[in-house]
């Protein structure tokens, strides 16, 4: 990765060119507790591609801990594996040699069904009727999946301003045009927004498919003068496909994640059913339209 250079908006950008794993004593540990390894998720590609950036932009290891929002040993065993070359979770998982399915897996119904009812019914209340219903697995299992399933309270998220460099948005917009004559059409666009300088680049489309996303986003780096640390999006099916309850991305979209890997940038994508927390993302479209 190229160091970080001014641009003409004065923001630091990154050159164009350039969770935890288990530990040997949990994987030796997970069969006698009862637990499946894939009751511990194993961190994102993407994941460990945006602790790797951050590391390499210069913060320190607790830095990279507290954004990233990882165990600070999470990032020191990232620090000494080698880059991140792909973005396909499930085939680094096989390479790794992790899971095996969950014996408490086939009563994930059943854990719905109760929370469904009453959202606060005790996890050893759960474990004591899926007992009932046959369930001889571990509890710690079960108490796994509980917690999965379990719907939490949302998060108060705050607005914040990034330091030059640090955070760009981009989204998707449309906008109606009314000609002289009385006719009109719509017109589609892809619109990019540095948070620090304001600076805005705007690109008319035929379709908001995710490879028209992939090289306007290149373009609209290009008129920044760099690559931003990290660039904050919607919640479309062109960048991310399935997440958790708690809205962590679990499958990004190939296409997206193999481009953010090959331009250097970190994202991050807006909760689900929150549109108070698209705040700028959605200016860059509305001050367009």
């Amino acid at each position: 990765m190229e160091p970080t250079r001014e641009n003409d908006t004065g923001e630091g950008l990154q050159g164009l060119d350039g969770n935890s794993d288990w530990s040997a004593d949990l994987k030796l540990s997970l069969d006698d507790h009862g637990i499946s390894r894939t009751e511990v998720p194993m961190i994102a590609q993407l994941k460990r591609f945006e602790i790797q950036v951050l590391l390499k932009a210069g913060h320190s290891q607790v830095e990279v801990s507290r954004i990233a929002k990882v165990s600070l040993r999470t990032v020191q065993r990232v620090l000494e594996e080698p880059d991140v070359d792909h973005s396909d979770d499930k085939m680094e998982r096989m390479q790794r040699g992790i899971g095996r399915p969950s014996t408490a897996e086939p009563f994930k119904l059943l854990v719905k069904k109760l929370l469904q009812e009453d959202s606060q019914l005790l996890s050893v209340e759960i474990l004591r009727r899926a007992r009932l219903e046959g369930y001889q697995g571990g509890k710690s299992a079960l108490y796994q999946l509980v917690a999965s399933l379990r719907p939490h309270p949302v998060r108060v998220q705050m607005r914040f301003e990034g330091l030059p460099g640090e955070f760009s948005q981009h989204d998707f917009g449309r906008v109606k045009v009314c000609f002289m004559d009385g006719s009109g059409c719509t017109v589609h666009f892809f619109a990019s927004r540095l948070k620090w300088s304001r600076w805005v680049e705007v690109t008319p489309v035929d379709n908001e498919a995710v490879e028209t996303l992939v090289r306007n986003l290149a373009e609209h780096f290009s008129g920044f003068g760099g690559v931003p640390l990290c660039a904050v999006f919607d919640r479309p099916k062109t960048v991310a496909l399935h997440w958790r309850a708690d809205g962590v991305v679990t499958e990004w979209n190939a296409t997206f994640a193999y481009a953010a890997l090959e331009l250097g940038f970190t994202a991050e994508v807006c909760w689900p059913h929150q549109p108070q927390q698209k705040g700028y993302v959605s200016y860059c479209t509305s001050s367009v339209a």
